[in-house]
């Protein structure tokens, strides 16, 4: 009776609204919204199983747990008896300390107590994580705690979502706009982006199995894995789309599909990852055995390293530890180069042999976790004011053990990143020129694969320097100037006229002459005009866009290259051939298309690959009205670019129309931060006339040039001044 006499008031008559339309938004969201939405861009959502989540007996769980205990304590006993060089006297001490009945009983997998006690002894994905962890305590930089739902913690973090919808980025649109500062908030990150390393984005890439052949082409097929969900967290049949757009809502059996223990785990098995395919498509397989649960732990290096080796090191990378698991069956192609080539590992990195966890600098928020402030390219920053810098450890005056040296060395990091001298190479295979048009058949793996004209971990060739304040542009170009130049314009260093878009280097042209005719003699009619493309890839734009472009270079990026405080960092050069709309292109490029996978690895077709890849339902609706105004519009905008063409680039023929295969117009350049040595560059490996460092291309006079490379001041020490740091 009181609630009715309260309806029919005017308060409850206002109260009665705002309930209904609440209810309303919430069923419409639910139940017509986002599933309108998958419908729209063909995902799919279904309850998720996995045959590694197994159920065992009490007996079968005791033994699991020995086992556990054991690998774990072995593995403890090694690092313990690391320094004893005999290794008979080594091997004792281990059996030792193996035989010890308290050194044996001190575990840190905790979660083995917890789940005897509570009776579990099958692991369901999140929903087991659950149980206990609805809700955590997240440390915030400011030190203070926050009480947040867990699942909705990693639904919203970057290794879920692949996307950010909002500020945060270190990026410049080619219009001179802070990419999502001001304005619509469009979503943007690796979800979205054509990568010319994978030669496509997660929509159509995500998981396939693919026909391969490594016993010749009249061979035995043998089925292989592949796409880009193998590194990431979720388990469903594509990324998550519905972060995409507002009031997005993350499915059940989406939840129920991320993979916890990859990321926990100390004995996830790599060899779970792999490729299955059902009633609704493909997806990726998870390691969801008790054995992996056991062993949960706070994250580790090795953690983050299933995927993220991937990138630094390469798949192929000797010390690449997932690629020694490659799946029980449909195993995970190995591709060939890398795309940073700066692994993180004890034999290569000097904060890796100090034991240091990647959490350690990367310091995380719950599941967020920081990139750092500083960023070429458009990758998604989960805590984006957060520093992740050497100066975090080491202060700006990291030199101290040798007086003078020290001092002098010490004055280089107003000007010099910490990298520039600490980072002597990358791994041979990093990929510099990779050409996804003209596919070449490798005969180990059974496919075809892209031709790579240019790998080299060489200075100048795959990596070289330049100036750099903390920002990138649309298309991953390091922003930067000299800040000793008296005369800061476009024609004292002007990346995107001049730096960015030539190869100069005589090592780097013979090589990449060098391939183009071991690849293409016998496939290309005109071999030099495609390897005058490829060095000087501005040629391939027409007189009105290269004027255009250098107008809004001027215009736009020089001023944003003399913002802030610019030091020379090493960057990874990369640029890619692959298909391109001409229908949405400007000065800077054209909106790259992407491969289908299957298509493309099992018959070297490319362009049949681009018609396939281009039919997915995501792919038609970036050209249909609700995407083009929603985000693409705004998407060319940062292109350089005045709007998005909706003119879909397969007509009713299944015939691609403006599409053409082109070089990107620039090099991207790569931030690079691992890989670092102990010991640095010395003195004369820059300031010497065979030095490295180019320092006309950095922006100095020939004269103040000449001076650099014969400084009188190295002449004060007999031997090569070595960087010595607090290590």
């Amino acid at each position: 009776m009181l609630v009715k006499g309260f309806l029919k008031t005017g308060y409850g008559k206002l109260t009665g609204i705002i309930f209904s339309i609440i209810l309303f938004l919430i069923v419409f969201v639910l139940f017509i919204y986002n599933p309108l939405f998958e419908w729209y861009t063909g995902g799919v959502n279904d309850k998720l199983t996995y045959d590694s989540s197994i159920k065992l007996t009490d007996q079968q769980f005791e033994n699991t747990a020995k086992v556990v205990i054991y690998s774990e304590k072995l593995t403890l006993a090694k690092k313990l008896t690391i320094n004893e060089k005999n290794e008979v006297t080594r091997q004792n001490r281990i059996d030792e300390l193996m035989h010890t009945p308290t050194f044996l009983r001190q575990s840190t997998f905790k979660h083995i107590a917890f789940f005897r006690n509570a009776g579990i002894r099958k692991y369901e994905g999140p929903k087991t994580c659950l149980k206990c962890h609805k809700k955590i305590y997240v440390t915030q930089s400011n030190g203070t705690q926050k009480k947040v739902s867990l699942m909705n913690d990693v639904i919203n973090s970057v290794h879920f979502t692949f996307q950010r919808r909002a500020a945060g980025f270190s990026i410049y649109g080619f219009n001179g706009k802070k990419v999502n500062e001001k304005g619509n908030a469009i979503p943007l990150g690796a979800i979205d982006r054509v990568c010319g390393i994978q030669g496509n984005l997660s929509w159509t890439g995500w998981a396939t199995l693919i026909k391969t052949y490594p016993n010749g082409k009249d061979g035995k097929a043998v089925y292989r894995s592949e796409g880009c969900g193998q590194c990431h967290i979720g388990g469903n049949y594509q990324p998550a789309t519905e972060k995409m757009i507002p009031f997005g809502y993350v499915s059940e059996s989406a939840k129920n599909g991320i993979d916890c223990l990859i990321c926990h785990s100390q004995n996830y098995d790599m060899n779970y990852k792999y490729v299955i395919k059902d009633k609704n498509g493909y997806r990726w397989n998870e390691d969801r055995t008790m054995k992996a649960a056991m062993s949960v732990t706070r994250t580790t290096s090795d953690n983050c390293l299933n995927c993220h080796q991937n990138d630094m090191g390469g798949d192929v990378y000797k010390n690449n530890k997932a690629s020694l698991a490659l799946g029980y069956k449909n195993q995970r192609i190995q591709h060939a180069g890398t795309k940073r080539g700066t692994p993180f590992s004890p034999e290569d990195d000097v904060h890796s042999a100090a034991g240091l966890n990647c959490t350690d600098c990367h310091v995380p928020e719950g599941h967020k976790i920081p990139r750092g402030t500083k960023g070429t390219d458009i990758i998604v920053n989960d805590i984006p004011g957060k520093r992740v810098e050497c100066e975090n450890c080491h202060s700006n005056a990291p030199h101290t053990r040798d007086g003078m040296e020290s001092v002098m060395l010490n004055k280089h990091t107003n000007r010099i990143a910490c990298e520039t001298c600490h980072i002597l190479q990358l791994e041979p295979g990093n990929v510099v020129l990779r050409d996804w048009v003209n596919p070449t058949w490798n005969k180990e793996e059974g496919i075809y694969t892209p031709t790579d004209i240019l790998r080299s971990g060489k200075v100048s060739i795959g990596f070289d320097f330049y100036w750099f304040n903390g920002n990138g542009t649309f298309l991953a170009g390091a922003l930067g100037a000299n800040p000793g130049a008296k005369d800061k314009t476009k024609d004292n260093y002007n990346t995107y006229m001049d730096q960015y878009v030539s190869t100069t280097n005589p090592a780097a042209i013979n090589l990449i002459e060098e391939n183009a005719n071991k690849y293409f003699k016998n496939r290309n009619n005109n071999l030099a005009a495609y390897i005058d493309t490829v060095l000087h890839p501005l040629k391939q734009l027409s007189k009105d866009l290269l004027v255009k472009r250098e107008q809004l270079t001027n215009e736009n990026l020089i001023p944003l290259q003399n913002e802030g405080i610019s030091k020379i960092y090493p960057f990874k050069l990369f640029n890619a051939r692959m298909y391109e709309d001409m229908g949405n292109s400007g000065p800077y490029g054209a909106m790259i298309l992407p491969f289908d996978y299957q298509t493309y690895y099992e018959t070297g077709n490319s362009l049949a690959s681009v018609k396939k890849a281009i039919q997915n339902p995501i792919i038609k609706r970036m050209y249909q009205l609700p995407f083009k105004e929603y985000m693409m519009n705004d998407y060319m905008h940062y292109f350089g670019v005045d709007s998005w063409s909706d003119e879909y680039p397969l007509d009713e023929k299944g015939n691609l129309r403006k599409v053409k295969p082109k070089w990107m117009r620039q090099y991207s350049t790569f931030m690079l931060n691992h890989g670092i040595k102990k010991e640095g560059r010395t003195c004369v490996d820059c300031h010497s006339q065979n030095g490295i460092m180019n320092f006309e291309k950095l922006g100095y006079s020939k004269k103040r040039a000449e001076k650099l490379r014969t400084l009188k001041e190295i002449n004060f020490s007999k031997k090569s001044i070595k960087q010595k740091t607090m290590f």
